[in-house]
C-alpha cells in the first residue's frame, strides 16, 4: 500500500480529489493535511467580499470531496517535511509519513520585510483570516455606522484594485442600509444610485501603491480604465509611495472616533487608519525552503514541466506554491485549476511507475476584473473589453466550477 498526501486544499487539489474519487487506484492510501475544512474559490471571493456571494457559494467543502475520493483528513497545519524520514511535521497533530507528496498551500502577501506589517496589517492570505477580519469590520459598521471609517489598502496590483472595489461597495450597501432604516432614502432611485455611484460618505479608501501605474501585469487600456474608475469612486491613490513602516497609535487621550494604525511611506507620507489590508507581491511559507526543497528566490517550490519537484522526485507541487521552471507563470487562480488534471495524471503515473505527462501552462490568461458594481472588466495580452454582460458570464463560469464539488456520495472516513 503506496501512501499518497495532499498538502493543502488548494483548486488543484480539489480537482485531484475529484478525480481520484472518479478513478480511484487500487492499493493507495490518500491523506489530505488541511487546517480548513472550507476552501475559498479565489475567483468568487471579491465578489463575496462585496455581499455577492454567500460563504457557502465560494467555499469547497474538502470534507465531503475527500469522503468522495475516500481520502483521510487531517485537519492541521503543515510546518516542515522530514525528508530523511518521508514524515510531513505538523503544527499540533502528530507527523504523517508518505510514498509521494503533493503540494497545494498556495501564498501568503510578502510583509515581513515592512517593520509593522506583520503584526497591524491584515494579510489577503491566508484567506480565512482574511475573511474573518472583514466580517467583523462589517458588523462593527452595523452596530456603529455612524463612525467614520478609514480603509488602507497596500498594493495596486490586480488583488488590490479589485479589493478597494469591492470593499467600497460592500461599505456602499451597509450605509444605503442605513439610510434606508432612518427613512432617508428613496427606494427604486437611491438603489439604482448606490449601484451605480456606490458612493459611501463615512468611509474612506486609500490604495498605496510604489508603482507609477497600477495593475503592471495588463495592458495601458486596462490600467487607465480602472485607475478612471477608483478616482470616480472616490477611492484615494497614492502611486509611486512606498510603505516603510506601519505603527499601532499610542495616544494619551480618548477621542470619540480614534484610529488604530499609521502609515509611513518614504517619500514622508503619514496616514492614520481604522484597518490596514496588505495585497503586495506573493510569497511562500518559510518551511518549503528550510525543509530542503529547491526554491525560487521568493521561495515557491521550483517544478518541472510534469509539476515535479526538481530537486524531489518524490514531490508535486501546484498553484501558486509551485514554480515551473521552463513555464513561469503570474500567480493566479486560473493556472491552478488548468493544473489539476496535469497533476492527477501524473501522481497516477507516477505511483504506477509510469513515464510522467509534461504539460505546458497557455501563455496568456483572460482576467475578469470585477469592478463592484455586477460589472466586468475583460484583460486579454491587448485586449480590453467592460460590460455587465461580462460580470454575468464569469458568475456563469464560477458557478459552474464550484457545481463539480457538490452533490457528491458521502463514502470512506476522516480523522
Amino acid at each position: 500500500m503506496k501512501h499518497l498526501v495532499l498538502i493543502g486544499g488548494g483548486h488543484s487539489h480539489a480537482i485531484v480529489l475529484k478525480m481520484f474519487g472518479i478513478k480511484p487506484l487500487p492499493g493507495v492510501r490518500l491523506t489530505l493535511i488541511s487546517d480548513v475544512l472550507h476552501a475559498p474559490y479565489s475567483g468568487m471571493l471579491p465578489a463575496h467580499v462585496a455581499g455577492f456571494y454567500n460563504y457557502d457559494e465560494c467555499h469547497i467543502d474538502l470534507r465531503s470531496l475527500a469522503e468522495f475520493a475516500r481520502c483521510q483528513i487531517v485537519v492541521d497545519r503543515a510546518i516542515a517535511i522530514d525528508f530523511n524520514k518521508n514524515l510531513v511535521i505538523c503544527q499540533t497533530r502528530p507527523p504523517v509519513n508518505f510514498d509521494l507528496l503533493s503540494v497545494d498551500i498556495g501564498s501568503t502577501p510578502a510583509t515581513l520585510s515592512v517593520p509593522g506589517a506583520a503584526e497591524y496589517a491584515i494579510a489577503a492570505k491566508p484567506v480565512p483570516e482574511f475573511l474573518a477580519s472583514w466580517n467583523q469590520l462589517i458588523s462593527e459598521r452595523q452596530n456603529h455606522p455612524q463612525k467614520p471609517l478609514r480603509i488602507a489598502i497596500v498594493g495596486g496590483g490586480a488583488g488590490g484594485v479589485e479589493l478597494a472595489l469591492n470593499m467600497q461597495s460592500r461599505l456602499g450597501k451597509e450605509e444605503g442600509r442605513r439610510k434606508r432604516e432612518e427613512g432617508r432614502g428613496k427606494k427604486e432611485e437611491g438603489r439604482r444610485k448606490r449601484e451605480e455611484k456606490l458612493e459611501n460618505l463615512s468611509s474612506e479608501i486609500h490604495l498605496f501603491h510604489s508603482g507609477a501605474e497600477l495593475m503592471q501585469g495588463h495592458n495601458q487600456r486596462v490600467r487607465q480604465r480602472l485607475q478612471e474608475i477608483l478616482i470616480s469612486r472616490g477611492i484615494q491613490l497614492h502611486l509611486k509611495e512606498k510603505v516603510c513602516a506601519v505603527k499601532k497609535i499610542e495616544r494619551e487621550t480618548n477621542p470619540q472616533f480614534p484610529t488604530d494604525h499609521q502609515i509611513f511611506c518614504k517619500s514622508g507620507l503619514e496616514l492614520e487608519c481604522d484597518r490596514i489590508f496588505w495585497v503586495t507581491q506573493a510569497s511562500a511559507a518559510n518551511w518549503i525552503r528550510e525543509s530542503g526543497l529547491a526554491a525560487d528566490s521568493n521561495g515557491f517550490i521550483q517544478v518541472n514541466d510534469c509539476l515535479q519537484s526538481v530537486s524531489h522526485p518524490n514531490v508535486f507541487a501546484a498553484g501558486d506554491i509551485a514554480a515551473m521552471v521552463n513555464h513561469p507563470r503570474p500567480k493566479a487562480g486560473v493556472f491552478a485549476v488548468r493544473q489539476g488534471k496535469p497533476l492527477f495524471e501524473n501522481l497516477q503515473h507516477f505511483l504506477l511507475e509510469k513515464p510522467l505527462k509534461p504539460f505546458a501552462p497557455q501563455e496568456q490568461y483572460l482576467g475578469l476584473i470585477g469592478t463592484g458594481n455586477k460589472r466586468a472588466i475583460a484583460s486579454r495580452g491587448n485586449f480590453m473589453w467592460e460590460s455587465r454582460l461580462l460580470w454575468y458570464w464569469k458568475d456563469w463560469i464560477d458557478r459552474q466550477f464550484m457545481q463539480k464539488f457538490s452533490n457528491l456520495p458521502k463514502t470512506g472516513d476522516t480523522q
